[in-house]
């Protein structure tokens, strides 16, 4: 595959267990496999749309109300412009930290030189790298906003509060929408079997949350598994959760692969 780490079949054996959500899973493991790796879907969390399609249709009406609109992850754009009709207003700035959300956002029809994203060459993709392109804009009295999901049936609204700090203190009027929810799943017999062999068989975690983390058993024992992690602080969870060796890696499949083959299949 070009442009992406290709493993020879001797060293594919160690398996890669994915546990993003199962609507954005199956496309990693599909990537993985072409590149000549044994992967399957492990997800670790369900999202579930929050809100009925009438009500969305009323904030996708009044798009033109806001400077910006910040969506947390491709979660939030899928959930939020579900059934949206292409192109909205020409003034609204798409805020995104990453690139799967920047094409989530291209999917759903928004225009390219409305999004403002880091570039595709940043160390990382975080809400930090985000304001270093957007900081230096005008916010005072400018409305923002926030679309995110929440955690558990109860649980208070996600994502880190860093980027609304920084724009509340620049002067931005910021609104939130919570339009999803992430819960844990239940795991089978089956599930717990297989997490209890990931233990000691070589295979290979790919972590793309902190949260996700939070939901593997603490009562097994960790010390020998690997991870994978795209970003620092979902590497320190994987650490604090017991994991011996853990890797970080940006998120995009190619960087993926080249982690994987560089530490895992030399």
């Amino acid at each position: 595959m070009t442009g992406q780490a290709e493993l020879r079949p001797e060293r594919a054996s160690r398996c890669v267990l994915v546990t993003r959500p199962a609507a954005q899973a199956q496309a990693w493991v599909e990537g993985l496999r072409v590149a000549g790796l044994r992967a399957e879907a492990f997800c670790l969390l369900d999202i579930r749309a929050l809100m009925r399609p009438e009500d969305l249709r009323q904030h996708q009406q009044r798009l033109a109300d806001y400077t910006a609109v910040m969506l947390v992850s491709g979660n939030a754009v899928d959930h939020f412009l579900a059934g949206w009709t292409a192109p909205g207003p020409q003034s609204v700035l798409w805020l995104a930290t990453g690139p799967g959300t920047v094409r989530r956002l291209l999917q759903s029809g928004v225009p390219a030189e409305q999004i403002q994203a880091p570039p595709a060459d940043a160390g990382q993709f975080d809400s930090e790298a985000l304001w270093r392109v957007i900081g230096h804009r005008p916010w005072a009295g400018r409305r923002v906003l926030l679309v995110r999901g929440r955690s558990g049936p109860d649980g208070g609204s996600m994502g880190r509060q860093w980027l609304a700090e920084q724009l509340e203190r620049a002067g931005a009027e910021l609104s939130s929408l919570v339009v999803y929810q992430r819960c844990s799943p239940v795991f089978t017999a089956a599930d717990r079997d297989r997490m209890e062999r990931s233990c000691r068989d070589g295979s290979i975690w790919l972590f793309s949350s902190s949260e996700a983390i939070e939901q593997l058993p603490a009562d097994l024992d960790w010390s020998a598994a690997s991870a994978v992690a795209t970003h620092p602080r979902i590497a320190q969870a994987a650490r604090e959760r017991g994991f011996s060796q853990v890797i970080e890696s940006r998120p995009s499949l190619p960087d993926v692969l080249a982690s994987i083959k560089s530490q895992f299949h030399d």
